[in-house]
């Protein structure tokens, strides 16, 4: 399998974690005093499906099929199963506390897809959206700090 095969599966992985993340993050936030919150977490939600499929996309030019499901165990591995504890209180900011916890393996993902032998192309898709999960990280850690 090649570099651009094993990256592509992890980060279609993690960022189908982060869509379903951020979304289920927004359903717990939009009813409370931060409505605005969860607006912001679901088009971050909707960013992380363009990303996914961007990636999926891109594997079927090359004959790869990088759209496959991962585990429980694989989710846990990924950071964002800290969000199920969160989901179940009230506390927005230990919500907002799991999504940064699933961002940061995000950016560590996309950091690891970087040290690999990636095609130019491909290479270019992954440095564009570490770029924008990088911000989205930084966009909700500062929902954080006002919150």
């Amino acid at each position: 399998m090649s570099d651009d095969a094993k990256a592509a599966k992890e980060l279609v992985e993690t960022l189908k974690d982060g869509e379903r993340g951020f979304a289920d993050s927004a359903d717990k936030l939009r009813d409370g005093e931060h409505p605005e919150w969860a607006t912001a977490l679901r088009r971050l939600s909707e960013e992380r499906a363009g990303f996914w499929r961007e990636i999926v996309d891109l594997g079927h030019d090359y004959g790869d099929d990088v759209d496959e499901s991962g585990t429980v165990a694989a989710a846990v591995h990924r950071g964002w199963i800290s969000l199920k504890d969160a989901l179940t209180g009230d506390d927005a900011g230990a919500v907002l506390k799991a999504v940064v916890t699933g961002e940061d393996h995000a950016v560590s993902e996309y950091e690891d897809a970087l040290k690999m032998d990636l095609s130019a192309g491909f290479r270019e898709v992954v440095v564009r959206q570490q770029a924008a999960v990088v911000a989205a990280r930084d966009e909700v850690k500062a929902l954080e700090s006002v919150g």
